[in-house]
């Protein structure tokens, strides 16, 4: 049979995302600048044998990888072994980048020095990578790159700006996968925020409140919530890793019960919420360590990224106009 990614979670990821390659990015930006991608090749093929250091989504994708405990993938071509071990890998990571391919080796060397089990990967050599998230089936997209992000996002996928320098704390929390989400243009569209925008805080709170009963349309991120969702649902108590998800909202009540009903409606239980109507979330985030934070804003993901890992998520209005 043919292989597939088909009911597995799908993460593509940047190897700046994955591993901390700001150094890196610096030969590499200087090469882009003077026409040579030479010296950045030569570069990376110096230190294949150094593992880079792990970047800011390396202890989420290890989390993750968990998930494949059990299952065979020792065929040549990463095929899984007979017999169910086949549905034991649940997870599939991807490092997709402009890198070029050579520097692709040292990426691969790293993750295995690293032991972590990644077997797939694109390089486009400075071409935009994100058209493969099709191709790849991909549920989330993490990349350091700004026009990239905003490519996948486009595109449909859900995808993030990662910070590389948020703080990393996953060590924590070994045995839990922790994601928060803001709602309003990242699990829901920006439908509301629309009108707050525009109209103000009283506008808003009576149109989620006449709007009650009738789900938010859905945001960049539902697809990623629902594969998690169905991730956890079919490795029940098979693996030593949980997922544990929350809503970082700014919304308030009375807004707080379209955000539910939704979520409701969408047959999604969310293991925390937080309605903090204009609260700085960084306060909220640290008691709930998550091993990644996703919003649609900026002075939050700031706020955010200096205690948590942090996504940028370059979608609705507050990005208009920085388009």
């Amino acid at each position: 049979m043919p292989i597939t990614l088909e009911n597995k979670l799908v993460v593509a990821i940047s190897s700046r995302a994955l591993f901390d390659f700001e150094e890196e990015n610096r030969v590499f930006d200087a090469g882009v600048a003077s026409g040579d991608d030479q010296s950045y090749m030569q570069y990376q093929l110096d230190r294949l044998d150094t593992p880079a250091p792990a970047g800011v989504a390396f202890p989420l994708v290890q989390k993750l990888l968990a998930f494949n405990q059990g299952s065979d993938t020792s065929g040549a071509n990463g095929a899984s072994g007979a017999g169910d071990t086949k549905d034991k890998h649940r997870v599939e990571v991807v490092v997709l980048s402009r890198n070029d391919p050579v520097s692709g080796m040292r990426v691969f060397r790293s993750a295995r020095q690293l032991d972590l089990k990644i077997e797939r990967g694109v390089f486009t050599r400075g071409r935009d990578p994100f058209g493969y998230l099709n191709a790849l089936g991909a549920h989330l997209f993490l990349s350091a790159n700004e026009r990239d992000v905003r490519g996948a996002l486009a595109a449909g996928f859900p995808a993030a700006r990662v910070y590389p320098d948020s703080a990393k704390k996953a060590e924590l929390h070994p045995d839990e996968i922790r994601i928060a989400f803001d709602g309003d243009a990242v699990l829901f569209s920006d439908e509301a925020e629309q009108v707050f925008q525009r109209n103000g805080l009283d506008a808003f709170q009576q149109h989620e409140i006449e709007r009650a009963a009738t789900p938010l349309p859905p945001g960049p991120f539902k697809p990623l919530l629902l594969a998690l969702h169905r991730l956890q649902t079919l490795a029940g108590h098979e693996v030593p890793v949980k997922i544990r998800t929350a809503l970082v909202t700014a919304r308030s009540a009375p807004a707080h019960e379209r955000a539910i009903r939704t979520l409701m409606d969408w047959k999604i239980d969310i293991d925390e919420a937080m309605f903090l109507g204009g609260l700085d979330k960084g306060a909220f985030l640290r008691e709930f360590e998550p091993d990644f934070f996703f919003d649609d804003q900026t002075r939050h993901c700031e706020s955010a990224a200096r205690v948590s890992p942090t996504g940028h998520v370059i979608s609705g209005i507050a990005n208009h106009d920085h388009a």
